[in-house]
């Protein structure tokens, strides 16, 4: 059980870190337009979306329209080489259909 608990915290900041660099490549005010939705709209934050993908590709679209593809396959090939695990699978396949 704490193998796993410690595992799942491991990839959650993984999966932050990976989302925020993404970001924050686009520039700082794209990664705090980003963290201000999710805290307007879902009252998270961006390692809440290592379990709820669904509300970091709901914003990404709602801000960034037809250019959310691009950001979001860039989160993809952040995460590609951590798909053995579940979390990050399924962020995976969420935030790119």
């Amino acid at each position: 059980m704490t193998v796993d608990f410690e595992r799942k915290d491991l990839m959650k900041a993984l999966a932050t870190l990976s989302i925020e660099k993404v970001l924050l490549k686009m520039g700082r005010p794209v990664l705090e337009k980003v963290s201000n939705k999710l805290q307007k709209e879902y009252k998270c934050y961006i390692p809440d979306c290592y379990d709820h993908p669904e509300y970091l590709e709901n914003v990404i679209k709602s801000l960034y329209g037809n250019a959310h593809r691009t950001i979001l396959d860039e989160i993809k090939d952040e995460l590609v080489e951590y798909l053995d695990d579940g979390g990050i699978r399924i962020l995976v396949k969420t935030i790119t259909g």
